[in-house]
């Protein structure tokens, strides 16, 4: 007969079951019944976006502004988009008000995610055919999170002997051997077998984090190694359970060695910070964009568009992804619409938009093909959330070539020049090849491409002194992926 520890814990987790159960089928139950509701996450790796997406779509929709590529709005069925009181109260609400007025007052891009935060939307349009006609409601509630959150779910099914093999073997790869050598020169003092030591452990758990720092500040720039909340730890800065680092083991570990105590952390991790984030909010996603900065890593080489690669894979893995039935949706939703789009296309001339599209398609394809089989609709896309230039032409002589002006922030470089931040500028970025695999094969050499980080533009204002529209590419082909076919 078992332990009546045991049997304890056996218990103590079917309540838990029945619990989450019991919150789905009501979630459920009033999406279906009584209100429509999709809960859209949005996320995507360190610098891709995600804060201005989130601003700019509720911008949008709240504001009425035309949509074309959203059927209901150039249909002209949508009639109001309001903010209204988000359902989870223990979330931090999204500050959708203080990130537009950074980009409209200060025109200054908004800080980036480093925690989960909720909005919702109320929209209200008119249903176009079907046997219910009319006026109907949907709730959207956004879910905004970091994506390095997403990728610690992989953590889940992990033991710490094999998440420490893992992490060691990709410090060791050409392009991060040199970032990691400070972390190794300590990791090679230690014995993982010696007896506990709290200070031990904080400064192996600070040279780790230290390294993750520099991983992320490098070349490869969108590299994610797990865990995510040790760069972005929000109210768990200083806690234990963020207090430990691989080691390099040889066999089984003493529990009450160093060892043992980073074993122990690691699954204090997976259990207090991965489980409760997946449980409480990203099982109940059933929208997902992933926004993704693929031009940084162009601009970066071969070497970081494998780690994207890499990274986009982990992220789509990680996702509950398939169609849904009336019993899943009671039972275990899922993802059933995911959209991958490659932020910042106002960087490159238009001509370029679907080569940064294709060259997207090209690095998920995997992904794709594996996630479609599940049943889940996925595709690509090109977007500039807020767009920061225009279009332009610029002469070398008897040469012309498509270029984009705007106002580089200030201490932004190309070719000598240093920017105010105030002077507008046009730039040729160079192009992307038309084949999307040639640029996996190095046919665009690291920093030959010209990505200044420009200021957002400046937004005209009526005799109120209301700002006005925030132009953007293709947002609204996404929002008519993302919730389109609920707004019919």
């Amino acid at each position: 007969m078992p332990p009546l520890t045991d049997l304890a814990a056996r218990a103590g987790s079917l309540a838990k079951s029945v619990t989450e159960a019991t919150r789905s089928l009501a979630e459920a139950s009033n999406d279906l019944l009584v209100q429509p509701t999709v809960r859209l996450g949005v996320t995507g790796l360190a610098r891709s976006g995600k804060t201005v997406f989130t601003t700019a779509l509720v911008h949008q929709l709240t504001g009425l502004h035309p949509l074309p590529a959203l059927r209901a709005s150039q249909e002209g069925r949508l009639r109001r988009a309001r903010l209204v009181p988000q359902p989870d109260d223990a979330v931090p609400r999204f500050p959708y008000e203080d990130h537009f007025a950074a980009l409209t007052d200060a025109r200054r891009w908004p800080r980036s995610t480093d925690r989960i935060s909720q909005l919702r939307l109320e929209i209200d349009y008119e249903r176009k055919s079907g046997w219910r006609t009319g006026p109907a409601s949907l709730m959207v509630d956004i879910v905004d999170y970091p994506g390095e959150w997403l990728l610690d779910l992989a953590l889940i099914e992990q033991t710490y002997e094999g998440w420490s093999r893992e992490t060691i073997i990709a410090g060791e790869r050409p392009g991060r051997a040199a970032m990691a050598a400070p972390w190794f020169a300590s990791l090679r003092a230690l014995d993982p077998n010696q007896p506990l030591d709290e200070i031990v452990a904080e400064r192996a758990s600070e040279a780790f984090t230290t390294y993750l720092a520099a991983v992320r500040a490098g070349p490869e720039a969108v590299a994610t190694t797990p865990p995510g909340r040790f760069l972005m730890p929000g109210d768990l800065a200083g806690s234990p359970a963020l207090t430990f680092a691989p080691l390099l083991l040889n066999g089984p570990v003493n529990p009450d060695s160093l060892g043992g105590l980073m074993q122990r952390r690691f699954e204090a991790y997976k259990h207090r910070v991965v489980t409760p984030f997946f449980r409480d909010h990203f099982q109940r996603i059933d929208r997902q964009i992933v926004l993704v900065d693929v031009l940084a890593a162009v601009d970066a080489g071969p070497a970081a568009l494998a780690e994207l690669e890499e990274a986009l894979d982990r992220v789509l893995m990680s996702l509950r992804v398939g169609r849904n039935s009336l019993l899943s949706r009671f039972f275990a939703p899922r993802a059933d619409r995911i959209l991958f789009a490659a932020t910042k296309a106002d960087h490159l001339h238009h001509a370029s938009h679907d080569r940064l599209d294709a060259l997207l398609r090209l690095l998920v394809a995997r992904s794709l093909r594996r996630t479609e089989a599940a049943g889940a609709h996925v595709s690509t896309q090109a977007l500039a959330s807020v767009r920061s230039t225009r279009e332009t032409v610029v002469h070398d002589g008897p040469q012309a070539f498509r270029a984009v002006a705007g106002t580089p922030e200030a201490g932004e470089s190309i070719d000598g020049e240093t920017f105010d931040g105030e002077t507008e500028a046009a730039i040729f970025p160079g192009e992307l090849p038309e084949r999307p695999e040639a640029v996996l094969e190095g046919a665009v050499p690291p920093g030959s491409l010209r990505f200044p980080r420009f200021r957002p533009p400046p937004v005209p204002r009526d005799a109120l002194g209301r700002p006005g529209r925030l132009p953007q590419i293709r947002l609204d082909r996404a929002l008519h992926f993302l919730i389109g076919d609920r707004l019919a």
